[in-house]
Protein backbone atom coordinates (compact mmCIF):
# COMPACT_ATOMS: atom_id res chain seq x y z
CA UNK A 1 0.00 0.00 0.00
CA UNK A 2 1.12 3.54 -0.76
CA UNK A 3 2.34 5.79 2.03
CA UNK A 4 -0.58 7.38 3.87
CA UNK A 5 -0.24 11.15 4.13
CA UNK A 6 -1.22 12.54 7.53
CA UNK A 7 -3.28 15.74 7.66
CA UNK A 8 -3.82 17.56 10.96
CA UNK A 9 -7.48 18.56 11.01
CA UNK A 10 -7.02 21.02 13.89
CA UNK A 11 -4.84 23.57 12.09
CA UNK A 12 -6.04 26.96 10.80
CA UNK A 13 -9.83 26.85 10.24
CA UNK A 14 -9.88 23.56 12.11
CA UNK A 15 -13.25 22.46 10.72
CA UNK A 16 -14.90 20.83 7.73
CA UNK A 17 -12.86 22.77 5.17
CA UNK A 18 -9.74 20.69 5.88
CA UNK A 19 -11.72 17.47 5.55
CA UNK A 20 -13.47 18.42 2.30
CA UNK A 21 -10.29 19.62 0.57
CA UNK A 22 -8.30 16.60 1.78
CA UNK A 23 -10.85 14.04 0.61
CA UNK A 24 -11.36 15.69 -2.80
CA UNK A 25 -7.64 15.89 -3.58
CA UNK A 26 -6.99 12.40 -2.21
CA UNK A 27 -9.62 10.90 -4.51
CA UNK A 28 -8.49 12.85 -7.58
CA UNK A 29 -4.74 12.39 -7.15
CA UNK A 30 -4.91 8.84 -5.78
CA UNK A 31 -3.02 9.76 -2.60
CA UNK A 32 -4.13 7.96 0.60
CA UNK A 33 -4.69 10.32 3.54
CA UNK A 34 -5.32 10.08 7.25
CA UNK A 35 -7.03 13.16 8.68
CA UNK A 36 -6.59 13.45 12.45
CA UNK A 37 -7.97 15.83 15.09
CA UNK A 38 -11.08 16.36 12.95
CA UNK A 39 -12.94 19.55 13.93
CA UNK A 40 -10.91 19.67 17.14
CA UNK A 41 -11.80 23.29 17.81
CA UNK A 42 -15.56 22.85 17.53
CA UNK A 43 -17.98 22.56 20.45
CA UNK A 44 -18.79 19.04 19.21
CA UNK A 45 -15.51 17.72 17.75
CA UNK A 46 -15.38 14.95 15.18
CA UNK A 47 -17.53 14.02 12.22
CA UNK A 48 -21.07 15.34 12.01
CA UNK A 49 -23.62 13.71 9.69
CA UNK A 50 -22.89 16.15 6.89
CA UNK A 51 -19.12 15.49 6.94
CA UNK A 52 -19.63 11.74 7.16
CA UNK A 53 -21.96 11.69 4.16
CA UNK A 54 -19.51 13.77 2.12
CA UNK A 55 -16.71 11.28 2.80
CA UNK A 56 -18.93 8.30 2.08
CA UNK A 57 -20.17 9.87 -1.15
CA UNK A 58 -16.66 10.40 -2.52
CA UNK A 59 -15.58 6.99 -1.22
CA UNK A 60 -18.35 5.38 -3.25
CA UNK A 61 -17.31 7.37 -6.31
CA UNK A 62 -13.75 5.98 -6.13
CA UNK A 63 -14.25 2.66 -4.29
CA UNK A 64 -12.12 3.93 -1.42
CA UNK A 65 -11.19 1.92 1.64
CA UNK A 66 -12.31 3.72 4.80
CA UNK A 67 -11.49 3.57 8.47
CA UNK A 68 -12.92 5.70 11.27
CA UNK A 69 -16.09 6.78 9.50
CA UNK A 70 -18.69 7.15 12.24
CA UNK A 71 -20.44 10.10 13.85
CA UNK A 72 -18.07 11.79 16.30
CA UNK A 73 -14.93 10.15 14.89
CA UNK A 74 -11.87 12.43 15.11
CA UNK A 75 -9.67 10.39 12.76
CA UNK A 76 -10.41 9.08 9.28
CA UNK A 77 -8.27 7.07 6.86
CA UNK A 78 -9.17 7.32 3.18
CA UNK A 79 -7.45 5.09 0.61
CA UNK A 80 -8.86 5.95 -2.83
CA UNK A 81 -9.35 3.82 -5.93
CA UNK A 82 -10.38 4.88 -9.42
CA UNK A 83 -13.00 7.59 -9.84
CA UNK A 84 -15.95 6.21 -11.77
CA UNK A 85 -19.00 7.74 -13.33
CA UNK A 86 -22.51 6.73 -12.43
CA UNK A 87 -25.46 7.64 -10.23
CA UNK A 88 -24.64 8.41 -6.60
CA UNK A 89 -26.96 9.19 -3.70
CA UNK A 90 -26.16 11.00 -0.45
CA UNK A 91 -28.65 11.94 2.27
CA UNK A 92 -27.51 13.81 5.37
CA UNK A 93 -30.87 12.99 7.03
CA UNK A 94 -30.53 16.45 8.59
CA UNK A 95 -30.59 20.04 7.33
CA UNK A 96 -26.86 19.70 6.61
CA UNK A 97 -25.82 21.76 3.60
CA UNK A 98 -26.19 20.21 0.15
CA UNK A 99 -23.80 22.91 -1.09
CA UNK A 100 -21.05 21.48 1.12
CA UNK A 101 -21.75 17.96 -0.17
CA UNK A 102 -21.39 19.37 -3.66
CA UNK A 103 -18.19 21.15 -2.70
CA UNK A 104 -16.44 17.88 -1.82
CA UNK A 105 -17.92 15.76 -4.65
CA UNK A 106 -17.88 18.11 -7.65
CA UNK A 107 -14.09 18.20 -8.24
CA UNK A 108 -14.08 14.38 -8.09
CA UNK A 109 -16.96 14.08 -10.55
CA UNK A 110 -15.04 16.22 -13.04
CA UNK A 111 -12.22 13.66 -13.07
CA UNK A 112 -14.33 10.50 -13.26
CA UNK A 113 -14.23 8.12 -16.22
CA UNK A 114 -17.83 8.82 -17.31
CA UNK A 115 -20.70 11.25 -16.56
CA UNK A 116 -21.74 11.54 -12.92
CA UNK A 117 -25.23 12.09 -11.53
CA UNK A 118 -25.41 13.18 -7.90
CA UNK A 119 -28.70 12.90 -6.00
CA UNK A 120 -28.17 14.94 -2.83
CA UNK A 121 -30.58 15.33 0.09
CA UNK A 122 -30.31 17.78 2.99
CA UNK A 123 -30.51 21.54 3.37
CA UNK A 124 -30.75 23.59 0.17
CA UNK A 125 -30.70 26.90 2.03
CA UNK A 126 -28.64 26.37 5.18
CA UNK A 127 -26.88 28.70 7.57
CA UNK A 128 -23.05 28.76 7.68
CA UNK A 129 -22.80 27.62 4.04
CA UNK A 130 -23.56 29.06 0.58
CA UNK A 131 -27.18 28.55 -0.44
CA UNK A 132 -27.64 26.15 -3.35
CA UNK A 133 -28.82 29.07 -5.52
CA UNK A 134 -25.46 30.76 -4.94
CA UNK A 135 -23.67 27.63 -6.16
CA UNK A 136 -25.89 27.49 -9.25
CA UNK A 137 -25.35 31.12 -10.25
CA UNK A 138 -22.17 32.56 -8.74
CA UNK A 139 -19.84 29.62 -8.17
CA UNK A 140 -20.86 27.98 -11.46
CA UNK A 141 -19.76 31.14 -13.31
CA UNK A 142 -16.30 30.86 -11.72
CA UNK A 143 -16.04 27.14 -12.47
CA UNK A 144 -16.81 27.73 -16.13
CA UNK A 145 -13.71 29.91 -16.34
CA UNK A 146 -11.72 26.74 -15.58
CA UNK A 147 -13.42 24.99 -18.50
CA UNK A 148 -15.75 22.89 -16.35
CA UNK A 149 -19.48 22.98 -15.71
CA UNK A 150 -22.41 21.20 -14.07
CA UNK A 151 -26.17 21.12 -14.44
CA UNK A 152 -28.34 21.54 -11.36
CA UNK A 153 -32.02 20.81 -10.74
CA UNK A 154 -33.69 21.63 -7.43
CA UNK A 155 -36.48 19.10 -6.85
CA UNK A 156 -37.42 20.12 -3.32
CA UNK A 157 -36.32 22.81 -0.87
CA UNK A 158 -35.01 21.78 2.52
CA UNK A 159 -34.61 24.15 5.46
CA UNK A 160 -33.53 24.01 9.09
CA UNK A 161 -34.41 22.01 11.13
CA UNK A 162 -36.12 19.34 8.97
CA UNK A 163 -33.93 19.37 5.86
CA UNK A 164 -35.32 17.03 3.22
CA UNK A 165 -34.25 19.15 0.26
CA UNK A 166 -33.43 17.24 -2.92
CA UNK A 167 -31.06 18.36 -5.66
CA UNK A 168 -29.87 16.59 -8.81
CA UNK A 169 -26.44 17.48 -10.17
CA UNK A 170 -25.18 16.25 -13.54
CA UNK A 171 -21.49 16.50 -14.37
CA UNK A 172 -19.64 15.62 -17.56
CA UNK A 173 -16.00 14.77 -16.81
CA UNK A 174 -13.16 16.75 -18.38
CA UNK A 175 -9.62 15.91 -19.44
CA UNK A 176 -8.03 18.85 -17.61
CA UNK A 177 -8.75 22.24 -16.07
CA UNK A 178 -7.74 25.52 -17.68
CA UNK A 179 -5.77 28.02 -15.67
CA UNK A 180 -7.66 31.23 -14.89
CA UNK A 181 -6.80 34.90 -14.74
CA UNK A 182 -9.42 36.56 -12.56
CA UNK A 183 -7.59 39.82 -11.98
CA UNK A 184 -9.51 42.41 -14.02
CA UNK A 185 -12.69 43.73 -12.50
CA UNK A 186 -14.34 45.85 -15.13
CA UNK A 187 -17.56 47.75 -14.43
CA UNK A 188 -20.79 46.67 -12.83
CA UNK A 189 -23.08 45.36 -15.56
CA UNK A 190 -26.00 43.97 -13.62
CA UNK A 191 -27.10 43.48 -10.03
CA UNK A 192 -29.78 40.83 -9.65
CA UNK A 193 -31.09 38.33 -7.18
CA UNK A 194 -33.97 36.42 -5.66
CA UNK A 195 -35.77 37.12 -2.40
CA UNK A 196 -38.02 34.29 -1.26
CA UNK A 197 -40.39 33.14 1.43
CA UNK A 198 -41.69 29.62 1.92
CA UNK A 199 -44.27 27.75 3.97
CA UNK A 200 -46.72 29.99 5.82
CA UNK A 201 -44.55 33.12 5.76
CA UNK A 202 -46.06 36.17 4.03
CA UNK A 203 -44.71 37.52 0.73
CA UNK A 204 -44.24 40.87 2.48
CA UNK A 205 -40.99 39.51 3.97
CA UNK A 206 -39.57 38.93 0.48
CA UNK A 207 -40.27 42.56 -0.43
CA UNK A 208 -38.68 43.81 2.80
CA UNK A 209 -35.51 41.77 2.22
CA UNK A 210 -35.21 42.92 -1.39
CA UNK A 211 -35.78 46.56 -0.48
CA UNK A 212 -33.21 46.36 2.31
CA UNK A 213 -30.61 44.91 -0.08
CA UNK A 214 -31.27 47.46 -2.81
CA UNK A 215 -30.93 50.38 -0.40
CA UNK A 216 -27.55 49.02 0.70
CA UNK A 217 -26.45 48.68 -2.95
CA UNK A 218 -27.91 51.95 -4.24
CA UNK A 219 -24.46 53.50 -4.73
CA UNK A 220 -23.58 50.67 -7.17
CA UNK A 221 -26.51 51.21 -9.51
CA UNK A 222 -30.02 49.87 -9.84
CA UNK A 223 -30.78 46.22 -9.30
CA UNK A 224 -33.50 43.74 -10.16
CA UNK A 225 -34.44 41.34 -7.36
CA UNK A 226 -37.20 38.82 -8.01
CA UNK A 227 -39.50 38.58 -4.98
CA UNK A 228 -41.62 35.45 -4.70
CA UNK A 229 -43.21 32.79 -2.54
CA UNK A 230 -41.99 29.24 -3.10
CA UNK A 231 -44.55 26.73 -4.34
CA UNK A 232 -45.84 24.71 -1.38
CA UNK A 233 -45.12 21.43 -3.18
CA UNK A 234 -41.50 22.45 -3.69
CA UNK A 235 -41.00 24.05 -0.28
CA UNK A 236 -43.56 23.07 2.36
CA UNK A 237 -41.59 24.34 5.37
CA UNK A 238 -41.04 27.89 6.61
CA UNK A 239 -37.98 29.87 5.52
CA UNK A 240 -37.05 33.25 4.11
CA UNK A 241 -33.83 34.28 2.44
CA UNK A 242 -32.11 36.27 -0.28
CA UNK A 243 -29.39 35.56 -2.86
CA UNK A 244 -27.64 38.38 -4.72
CA UNK A 245 -25.29 38.41 -7.70
CA UNK A 246 -23.39 41.10 -9.57
CA UNK A 247 -22.08 40.55 -13.09
CA UNK A 248 -19.03 42.61 -14.08
CA UNK A 249 -17.96 43.57 -17.60
CA UNK A 250 -14.91 41.30 -17.19
CA UNK A 251 -17.24 38.32 -16.88
CA UNK A 252 -16.62 37.89 -13.17
CA UNK A 253 -19.68 37.26 -11.02
CA UNK A 254 -19.76 38.24 -7.34
CA UNK A 255 -22.44 37.19 -4.90
CA UNK A 256 -23.76 37.10 -1.37
CA UNK A 257 -26.68 35.60 0.50
CA UNK A 258 -28.48 35.66 3.83
CA UNK A 259 -31.18 33.68 5.61
CA UNK A 260 -33.90 34.95 7.86
CA UNK A 261 -34.28 33.84 11.48
CA UNK A 262 -37.10 34.04 13.95
CA UNK A 263 -37.09 37.47 15.57
CA UNK A 264 -34.76 39.05 12.97
CA UNK A 265 -36.25 41.90 10.94
CA UNK A 266 -36.52 40.93 7.25
CA UNK A 267 -35.19 44.31 6.15
CA UNK A 268 -32.02 43.62 8.15
CA UNK A 269 -31.64 40.22 6.44
CA UNK A 270 -31.64 41.92 3.05
CA UNK A 271 -29.42 44.72 4.28
CA UNK A 272 -26.87 42.19 5.52
CA UNK A 273 -26.69 40.48 2.12
CA UNK A 274 -26.49 43.83 0.35
CA UNK A 275 -23.74 45.04 2.67
CA UNK A 276 -21.69 41.91 2.07
CA UNK A 277 -21.91 42.33 -1.71
CA UNK A 278 -21.19 46.07 -1.48
CA UNK A 279 -18.07 45.40 0.60
CA UNK A 280 -16.84 42.90 -1.99
CA UNK A 281 -17.42 45.46 -4.75
CA UNK A 282 -15.68 48.19 -2.72
CA UNK A 283 -12.69 45.89 -2.12
CA UNK A 284 -11.91 45.65 -5.84
CA UNK A 285 -11.91 41.84 -5.67
CA UNK A 286 -12.77 39.59 -8.62
CA UNK A 287 -14.12 36.81 -6.39
CA UNK A 288 -16.27 37.07 -3.29
CA UNK A 289 -15.35 35.32 -0.01
CA UNK A 290 -17.60 32.28 -0.70
CA UNK A 291 -15.93 31.56 -4.06
CA UNK A 292 -12.44 32.57 -2.96
CA UNK A 293 -11.76 29.39 -0.97
CA UNK A 294 -13.61 27.08 -3.38
CA UNK A 295 -11.37 27.89 -6.37
CA UNK A 296 -8.19 26.79 -4.56
CA UNK A 297 -8.61 23.10 -5.42
CA UNK A 298 -9.19 23.95 -9.07
CA UNK A 299 -6.17 26.29 -9.22
CA UNK A 300 -4.00 23.52 -7.77
CA UNK A 301 -5.12 21.03 -10.43
CA UNK A 302 -5.22 23.36 -13.46
CA UNK A 303 -2.71 23.56 -16.28
CA UNK A 304 -0.49 26.65 -16.00
CA UNK A 305 -0.43 29.73 -13.82
CA UNK A 306 -3.69 30.87 -12.28
CA UNK A 307 -4.15 34.25 -10.62
CA UNK A 308 -7.15 35.50 -8.66
CA UNK A 309 -7.64 39.00 -7.27
CA UNK A 310 -9.20 38.77 -3.82
CA UNK A 311 -9.98 41.18 -1.02
CA UNK A 312 -9.01 40.00 2.44
CA UNK A 313 -7.82 36.40 2.31
CA UNK A 314 -10.20 34.38 4.45
CA UNK A 315 -9.21 31.71 6.96
CA UNK A 316 -11.09 29.15 4.85
CA UNK A 317 -8.91 30.12 1.87
CA UNK A 318 -5.69 29.91 3.90
CA UNK A 319 -6.81 26.47 5.08
CA UNK A 320 -7.60 25.24 1.56
CA UNK A 321 -4.19 26.47 0.40
CA UNK A 322 -2.44 24.66 3.25
CA UNK A 323 -4.13 21.37 2.36
CA UNK A 324 -3.58 21.82 -1.40
CA UNK A 325 0.12 22.50 -0.88
CA UNK A 326 0.44 19.48 1.41
CA UNK A 327 -1.35 16.94 -0.80
CA UNK A 328 -0.82 18.26 -4.34
CA UNK A 329 2.72 19.53 -3.69
CA UNK A 330 2.04 22.87 -5.37
CA UNK A 331 2.96 26.32 -4.14
CA UNK A 332 0.59 29.25 -3.72
CA UNK A 333 1.76 32.84 -3.41
CA UNK A 334 -0.30 35.63 -1.88
CA UNK A 335 0.92 39.07 -2.86
CA UNK A 336 -0.61 42.28 -1.48
CA UNK A 337 -1.59 44.60 -4.34
CA UNK A 338 -3.03 47.84 -3.07
CA UNK A 339 -6.18 47.02 -1.11
CA UNK A 340 -6.40 43.58 -2.70
CA UNK A 341 -4.39 40.37 -2.60
CA UNK A 342 -3.28 38.38 -5.63
CA UNK A 343 -3.53 34.62 -5.07
CA UNK A 344 -1.33 32.79 -7.57
CA UNK A 345 -0.45 29.18 -8.25
CA UNK A 346 1.24 27.18 -10.98
CA UNK A 347 -1.05 24.16 -11.09
CA UNK A 348 -0.21 20.51 -11.49
CA UNK A 349 -1.69 20.32 -14.97
CA UNK A 350 -3.46 17.19 -13.80
CA UNK A 351 -4.72 14.99 -16.65
CA UNK A 352 -7.80 12.83 -16.27
CA UNK A 353 -6.33 9.59 -17.57
CA UNK A 354 -9.56 7.81 -16.70
CA UNK A 355 -10.97 9.33 -19.90
CA UNK A 356 -8.16 8.30 -22.23
CA UNK A 357 -7.20 4.83 -21.06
Amino acid sequence: MSHVLKIDGSVLEGGGQILRTSISLSAILGIPVRVTNIRAGRSKPGLAAQHLKGIELVAEMCQAKLQGTSIGSTEVEFIPGKLRGGHYVADTKTAGSISLLLQVALPCALFADAPVRLQLTGGTNADMAPQIDYMAVVFRAALRRFGADFHIEILRRGYFPKGGGQVLIEVNPIRSLNCVNLTERGDVQEISGTSFVAGTLPIKLAHLMADGALRELSSKGSGNIHRYKEDHQLAPDNCNGIILSCTLSSGCVLGSDALGKRGVDATDVGRRAGEELRRTLDSGACVDPHTQDQVIVYMALAQGRSAVRAGDVTLHTTTAIHVAETIANVKFNITPDGEQNLIECIGLGFINRNLIE
